[in-house]
């Protein structure tokens, strides 16, 4: 039997979830991070959606997304309105989901070659 890697496109994708870590490609990042289709940041200094304000928006909108995803960790979790505010005020649509649900939704977006970028919580 031959086996090789099968890469979905040429873009940064999300292989795998659990509680506590993400796999993109193939490194497994255990800490909060921002993913776009070509970049990530890592150790992005957010641990919990209560914990996100205003200030938390400007990081995510230099990745320059159409569209944002919030994983909030296992369970969906809504942050404070003025966070959620901080992009509707600018035009760029923002989804809160949990972790799972932020990463599929991130991988469909970005085969689509979609402008989106995932903030994902971890603990």
């Amino acid at each position: 039997m031959d086996l090789s890697l099968d890469r979905p496109g040429d873009y940064l994708f999300v292989r795998r979830v659990t509680a506590s870590a993400i796999t993109v490609v193939d490194r497994e990042l255990t800490a909060s991070f921002l993913l776009a289709p070509e970049r990530a940041v890592q150790n992005w200094p957010v641990t919990s959606a209560l914990a996100l304000d205003e200030n938390h928006v400007e990081s995510i909108l230099a990745l320059k997304p159409e569209l944002v995803l919030l994983g909030t960790g296992v369970r969906q979790q809504f942050p404070a309105a003025a966070f959620m505010a901080g992009f509707l005020r600018r035009g760029i649509g923002i989804e809160v989901m949990d972790n799972a649900a932020a990463a599929r939704t991130y991988d469909l977006l970005a085969a689509e070659g979609r402008r989106v970028v995932v903030a994902f919580i971890l603990p």
